[in-house]
């Protein structure tokens, strides 16, 4: 089974984290398959806007430390801080419209994710949780998505205190477009990603190309603001701790 897949329809396609037995946790081949499948619909003329969401009803849970932990240690550990950089590199570089279907949760590197979307559906008791601080980690990913969109304070108030923020407040402070019934997310965002895929063609990628105009340059130079402050390296050995499988997410 693909750790993410690709559906499309008229003008736009989906991309969904497929690893619902997981709660669509992060290995190494969901951040390969992730970067390849966003470059994929960048290549992809007839996509206009990209709808991305979890499968099984829930969006991201975060780093799968069970995957990081089994034995033998799986070949991609050593080289995650690339994986990871590369599919956050692809969703920057996107040029369509993205709207994401937060449902259930978005945990620290799955709210990364979550907030790497142009747009954002919430569902009123979904929540996003950038709860790196609370670890004592930084969370360059985060902080890099919500200072390229938001304000400082508004980046401070989810990073700093590490609290678990539901739709209901993500709508309140901007960060979701809207916040909906729970049950209504996918069906929300779906209905938002068609609407924009129908506008002229390149009318979305023209705004997105205009806003990034106020923005950096390039992918590797935003997140680097970022991931230089932390200082974090990869770990090396054939076996990460859960404190080294955490730290993947700093690189």
């Amino acid at each position: 089974m693909a750790e993410v897949e690709r559906i499309d329809h008229d003008g736009w396609a989906e991309v969904v984290l497929n690893r619902p037995e997981r709660r669509n946790a992060i290995n190494g081949a969901l951040g390969e398959q992730l970067a390849a499948t966003f470059q994929a619909v960048e290549a992809d003329a007839d996509v206009h806007a990209v709808l991305f969401r979890g499968a099984g009803g829930s969006f991201c849970s975060g780093l799968d430390l069970k995957a990081f932990n089994a034995e033998p240690a799986p070949v991609w550990v050593a080289n995650f801080g690339t994986i990871w950089r590369d599919a956050h590199k692809a969703i920057f570089n996107c040029s369509k419209p993205i709207i994401a279907a937060l449902e259930r949760f978005a945990i620290n590197g799955g709210a990364a994710l979550a907030l790497a979307a142009d747009l954002l559906i919430a569902g009123e008791t979904a929540y996003l949780h950038v709860g790196e601080v609370r670890m004592g980690m930084a969370a360059p990913y985060n902080i890099a998505w919500l200072r390229l969109r938001h304000s400082e304070h508004l980046a401070a108030t989810l990073a700093l205190t590490g609290r678990r923020f539901p739709g209901t407040e993500l709508s309140a402070m901007g960060l979701a477009l809207r916040s909906v019934a729970d049950s209504e997310v996918v069906a929300e965002a779906r209905a938002l990603t068609e609407e924009l895929a129908t506008f002229p063609p390149g009318a979305g990628k023209r705004i997105k190309s205009m806003l990034r105009a106020y923005g950096p340059e390039d992918a590797d130079a935003w997140f680097d603001r970022a991931t230089r402050q932390t200082g974090a390296q990869v770990p090396s050995g054939p076996r990460l701790s859960r404190t080294d499988a955490r730290n993947q997410l700093r690189t």
